[in-house]
């Protein structure tokens, strides 16, 4: 059984052409390729970065939703949003490979798009009162184009689970880990691929922003849909430049998984059953000849540990995608209550989120140009510092960004109460919106460490053929983290409303979110402790080769 955890080398994989032949080295992949497909990538991020951007404010504005209501909805649909690459991989994986889902997934992100600007038409600027005195029909009405909303924004979860892990892997996939060159090619592609898609928004998704708020919000959907058709078309016609690796199972690719977890957990519990019986001087079998010989005589045991060995690290990151999730609720929340003009132009709430994007773009650089290359002289690894070592220095950045933001709602909240503004939740808190400034950075700054980082390691440390997977588990992470941070506004909002004052009162004055933000950081603290504890402990897998002639 310890011999099933041990890593093993990987079995060989060749690549080939758009007509299936053997790859050339020199007239596929490397970064002419990876640099078209990056190009959708950034129609996509733009398109999904312009919806959650401003998400936050329309449930609340032209929807009508309460402040816990469309924060909830908020992270359940980012929760969805990144928890669903898991089956798109899966798909990719085991049946139409990656090229066939990046473009599928495209599709369907315009069609989602395409009825997500047709519903911001449905949607009544004067919405009934509901359980009043408004006309049932109209009421009906509504309901009915709430929900036609909610279809076609899930219908967009679901095009990006198919497309975020998979074009990205399908970028990585271009370069051959087996040559130093295109090695170290391959980690600065996952620095460049953050760059791209946070340079873009940069740009973009502020005056996309200020479209939906100040022009209209059809306009503002309808753009990210003419996007993503271009985005499409810039990635077909890369397609004799690719290197593809075919999907390559045999049988049911969940099957092959799911098999040797089930038998690997059947010897775990006889193992232990064994160690508490007094006369045992030799472990316990398996629990039948047959499933001996399934766990010894395939390679699906290896499959299934390499997987099961990234649970620990997966798991003690999950708090760091619930704080993560702030920065697109309640940040922009605070941001909307405070003195945002700059001259005569008064900046949207959502667009403070450029911040992040912003820092981004400068950190990357410095990482990527002067911090790795410095690094690497010490630590002779090529990327200067493991994968490990960068998602833990992010980790300890997202709890300082977390107590930064509970010091400025506490600011926010004492300049509320000494000009008398703690019950005119419409009035604009005297406080410049630049006070924010520093925890969205900070964000940005622990995403260049932490998320990074995990797109590397999952990436790198998954079976060749599940790569798509890989990147998935780290999307989870935040699909999971945001069902998490749902819960957890749920339950506080519980608890404290039967209490006293909701810490998520729609009258943020009188709310209380610095508390929550308090409790974040002592719950950031204990995760990073437990995540050094796992690091420290795990054994990167054996490379494999991958053939590219």
């Amino acid at each position: 059984m310890e011999e099933a955890l041990l890593p093993r080398p990987e079995p060989s994989l060749s690549a080939v052409d758009h007509l299936g032949r053997p790859a050339a080295r020199r007239s596929s992949g490397r970064w002419p390729a990876a640099l078209l497909i990056v190009g959708v990538a950034v129609a996509e991020r733009f398109a999904y970065s312009g919806i959650l951007g401003n998400l936050m404010i329309y449930l609340t504005g032209p929807l009508g939703q309460s402040t816990s209501s469309a924060a909830a909805a908020v992270n359940a649909w980012l929760g969805a949003a990144f928890l669903l690459p898991l089956l798109g991989s899966a798909v990719a994986d085991a049946w139409f490979g990656r090229y066939r889902t990046v473009v599928g997934a495209s599709l369907l992100y315009i069609l989602g798009l395409g009825m997500l600007t047709v519903s911001s038409v449905l949607v009544s600027q004067e919405r009934p009162q509901c359980g009043g005195t408004a006309e049932a029909a109209e009421c009906s009405n509504v309901a009915a184009h709430v929900a036609f909303f909610y279809v076609s924004l899930y219908l967009v979860a679901v095009a990006q689970g198919g497309h975020e892990p998979c074009a990205q892997a399908f970028g990585a996939d271009q370069f051959d880990e087996n040559d130093p060159d295109e090695l170290a090619s391959r980690s600065s592609f996952f620095n460049w691929w953050f760059f791209a898609i946070y340079g873009c928004n940069t740009v973009t998704v502020p005056v996309l922003n200020y479209v939906q708020e100040s022009v209209s919000w059809q306009l503002g959907f309808g753009i990210p849909c003419i996007a993503m058709a271009l985005g499409l078309a810039v990635f077909c016609l890369g397609a004799k430049t690719y290197r593809f690796y075919p999907p390559r199972t045999d049988g049911n690719w969940f099957a092959q998984v799911g098999r040797p977890i089930v038998a690997w957990m059947r010897g775990w519990l006889a193992s232990s059953r064994s160690k508490s019986l007094e006369n045992s001087d030799r472990p316990l079998p398996l629990s039948s000849k047959e499933d001996a010989s399934n766990a010894g005589s395939t390679d699906c045991p290896h499959e299934a540990t390499a997987l099961l060995k990234l649970f620990p690290i997966w798991a003690t990151c999950l708090i760091y995608a619930v704080v993560v999730a702030q920065s697109f609720t309640f940040f922009t929340k605070q941001a909307s209550t405070l003195d945002r003009r700059i001259g005569s132009l008064v900046v949207p709430a959502a667009s403070m989120q450029i911040l992040h994007s912003a820092s981004i773009l400068v950190f990357l650089p410095i990482y990527d140009r002067i911090f790795v290359p410095v690094a690497r002289k010490y630590t002779k690894n090529h990327s200067g510092i493991t994968m490990l070592q960068r998602i833990g220095v992010g980790l300890a950045i997202s709890i300082i960004m977390t107590i930064v933001a509970a010091l400025v709602e506490l600011r926010r909240l004492k300049i509320a109460r000494d000009y008398g503004l703690l019950d005119a939740p419409e009035a604009v808190i005297p406080m410049s919106f630049m006070w924010m400034v520093p925890q969205y950075v900070l964000v940005g700054l622990a995403d260049v460490f932490a998320s990074v980082g995990l797109q590397e390691f999952f990436y790198d440390q998954v079976p060749d053929r599940m790569r798509s997977l890989g990147l998935a588990l780290y999307l989870s992470i935040s699909g999971a983290g945001n069902f998490i941070s749902s819960f957890l506004v749920y339950a506080v909002d519980q608890v404290t409303s039967s209490t006293g004052g909701s810490w998520f009162s729609n009258n943020l004055n009188r709310g209380h979110l610095d508390y929550f933000y308090w409790s974040l950081a002592a719950l950031s603290a204990l995760g990073l402790a437990a995540y050094m504890f796992f690091a420290q402990m795990f054994v990167s897998k054996k490379k494999g080769t991958i053939s590219v002639q």
